[in-house]
């Protein structure tokens, strides 16, 4: 199904508690994580979208209830000389999550097609060539049994502006924002074309792309982080491992003598 952008800008509300609703998914996404460690499982998540979309607010509570030993969020930012001198998808190898890992890519590979194609800081035929270079690596990452869950957060022109406006005003928040956010603001449209070409060529069976209405951050949230856990969970056993009996014996034992 082609996905468009202009299908996801309703900005309705969150219709509930909201509150609550994020509580039990923080413990379903909790309990996600732990069937990751037990069943030695990777996973990735990219996160993609527009400057002030609220990427970081939806990582944020994704990941307030995990281990922090067993996931790492990468924000990425523009490759550094060393890696500018190797292939673009060099340092996300460098970076694919270990067995019980999750790995939450705040920006990826993908602005490859996105930043670098419009910012011309990439050729055509690079960034051409980049859609069936992703595909196969991702492709190899899901013949590893690694999970890929992608979304894409979607918000108005006039939402974005708005929080833009609020990140100048507010003293506390300046510091998320810089003057490539308006530079990007400004080639709109030009980013518009390279999203719907982004997601007609890597739409794949095994990296399927959700796109988050995010003109509402609560509503956003709540559905970023179900979509999340739901794509997670289809991909790996919510079992928990039966209780050794040797170590059951061996905490009988031990707790029997507590004082």
């Amino acid at each position: 199904m082609t996905i468009n952008l202009s299908d996801y800008e309703r900005g309705k509300s969150f219709d509930g508690d909201y509150d609550e609703a994020l509580k039990a998914l923080q413990k379903r996404l909790g309990h996600v994580q732990v069937a990751h460690i037990v069943h030695k499982r990777a996973a990735m998540i990219v996160l993609e979208g527009w400057d002030a979309a609220g990427k970081g607010g939806a990582i944020k509570r994704m990941t307030a209830h995990w281990d922090p030993r067993y996931f790492q969020v990468w924000p990425i930012a523009a490759p550094s000389p060393e890696e500018k001198a190797h292939h673009f998808l060099w340092r996300f190898w460098r970076r694919l999550p270990a067995l019980r890992n999750i790995g939450v890519f705040d920006r990826s590979w993908y602005g490859r097609v996105l930043v670098e194609r419009v910012e011309n800081y990439a050729s055509e035929a690079e960034w051409r060539r980049a859609y069936d270079e992703i595909n196969r690596f991702e492709a190899q990452q899901a013949d590893c049994g690694t999970t890929i869950v992608k979304l894409f957060f979607h918000v108005t022109q006039k939402e974005q502006d708005r929080r833009l406006k609020d990140r100048i005003d507010n003293p506390w928040k300046r510091w998320k924002t810089g003057a490539e956010d308006y530079r990007n603001r400004a080639r709109r449209p030009d980013y518009l074309t390279a999203m719907h070409d982004m997601f007609a060529h890597t739409d794949t069976d095994h990296a399927r792309w959700t796109v988050i209405d995010a003109n509402d951050k609560k509503a956003a949230r709540i559905a970023a982080l179900t979509a999340i856990a739901e794509q997670l969970e289809a991909r790996i056993s919510m079992e928990p491992p039966p209780l050794d009996p040797e170590l059951e014996a061996l905490a009988q034992r031990m707790l029997a003598k507590s004082p």
